[in-house]
């Protein structure tokens, strides 16, 4: 039944990949904190569990609550977003490629791409993907492998249009990659858009707490590699070569952070009403704000971005930023409020604040993604809306 494509997305969310357990009826899926499993003979697994590298009931179960909420065929999970993000650039790019990607992604994926994956003879072209015109241009015939999009943008909340992309990326034989983190498989399906794979840190909303590690890949039904590439296994599917690349790099994940992450899915999809609720109560009061010089939030009529994200997304999310006019200003504000805690990550029920140019996109300091540094990033958490906008307005009037 959980794997009915009609049931909605809160009911699969709950029940995809969690059937009771078969041996004690419990409704919750066990942890198995378990590295080996006693094999019937050699070669005689039960039910395929050999090694926990290799595959983990409770991860198991995560991948396929994953797969179904986002619309996919096959889910990965890792010890972290930057594992996941790692595990398949190696498997869908060789020395000598090329990659488009945002001019406003995540720090730490820019730095991957740049610092980690540069040495290893892959290029790269940050663009304005807004504008699909700037992708047209980077994009080299025969050379470009991969186009990555982040939308909603981290820490810029820039919108991008998933199936415009996603055209483009296919005419040039090229896998289309959706940083799907800031909205959730809650409020967007870029698979459904015509993306080839998604990538969740599933630290932030999919977990809910701030309370594990944890990185995702989905992959749409029938993915291939970019053109002229085989796999690993020999075949050009893109699903074959993922599962060859986690099980071969391994930086899988755990099974306590695998049930974490399962538990928060189950919570996702009212947790992201109150998210968006919240953040747009918070954008709204920051627009009228003296103080507050922009603000960047793709719920207000006047961003953007509006109008494309209430076409491709379910609601617009958690996550604002704001500039305040100089970077002493953003830097005192980050250390002023009280309900807002100044510390990095995202997507958690509590409130978070901080400085993306000191802070989560430090690593992108001197290059063309460079933040501004009077840039404030808001994680508006679950608290009651009314406190929240007390305690920015006494640390914007301090």
């Amino acid at each position: 039944m959980t794997d009915d494509e009609t049931l909605g997305f809160a009911t699969r969310a709950i029940h995809a990949g969690q059937e009771p357990d078969r041996a004690t009826g419990a409704v919750v899926p066990p942890i198995y904190q378990v590295s080996t499993y006693k094999q019937d003979g050699v070669g005689g697994l039960r039910g395929g569990w050999e090694y926990s590298r290799s595959g983990n009931p409770t991860r198991a179960a995560l991948e396929e609550a994953l797969a179904a909420v986002e619309g996919g065929a096959a889910g990965f999970a890792f010890a972290s977003g930057l594992a996941a993000e790692d595990t398949l650039l190696r498997a869908a790019l060789r020395p000598g490629d090329h990659m488009v990607l945002g001019n406003d992604v995540y720090g730490g994926t820019y730095r991957l791409v740049a610092r980690v994956l540069g040495s290893w003879g892959i290029e790269h072209t940050p663009v304005n993907l807004a504008d699909t015109n700037e992708l047209v241009n980077a994009i080299r015939p025969g050379q470009t492998k991969v186009v990555w999009v982040e939308t909603p943008s981290n820490p810029l909340l820039a919108i991008s249009d998933i199936a415009a992309i996603a055209a483009h990326a296919r005419g040039a034989g090229a896998l289309l990659v959706v940083d799907n983190t800031f909205a959730s498989p809650a409020l967007q399906n870029p698979l459904a858009l015509g993306a080839d794979v998604v990538v969740h840190s599933t630290t932030k909303y999919v977990g809910g707490h701030s309370d594990l590690v944890g990185g995702a890949l989905v992959v749409a039904d029938g993915a291939q590699l970019p053109a002229g590439l085989a796999g690993p296994t020999g075949t050009t599917s893109l699903r074959d070569a993922l599962g060859f690349h986690q099980n071969a790099s391994g930086a899988i994940a755990g099974p306590f952070d695998a049930w974490l992450a399962l538990r928060g899915l189950k919570t996702l999809d009212v947790r992201m009403q109150r998210h968006c609720a919240n953040a747009q109560r918070v954008a709204e009061f920051l627009v009228g704000h003296p103080a507050v010089t922009a603000v960047h939030y793709p719920g207000l009529p006047g961003n953007p971005g509006h109008e494309l994200a209430a076409r491709q997304m379910r609601g617009f999310g958690g996550m604002v930023s704001f500039r305040t006019g100089s970077e002493a200003t953003a830097v005192a504000v980050c250390g002023a409020t009280e309900l807002f805690t100044l510390a990095e990550s995202l997507g958690g029920v509590e409130s978070l604040i901080e400085h993306p140019g000191r802070m989560t996109h430090g690593s992108v300091a001197g290059t063309v993604l460079e933040v501004p540094d009077d840039l404030v990033r808001l994680s508006v958490g679950l608290e009651d809306a009314d406190d929240l906008i007390k305690d920015l307005e006494k640390a914007l009037a301090r």
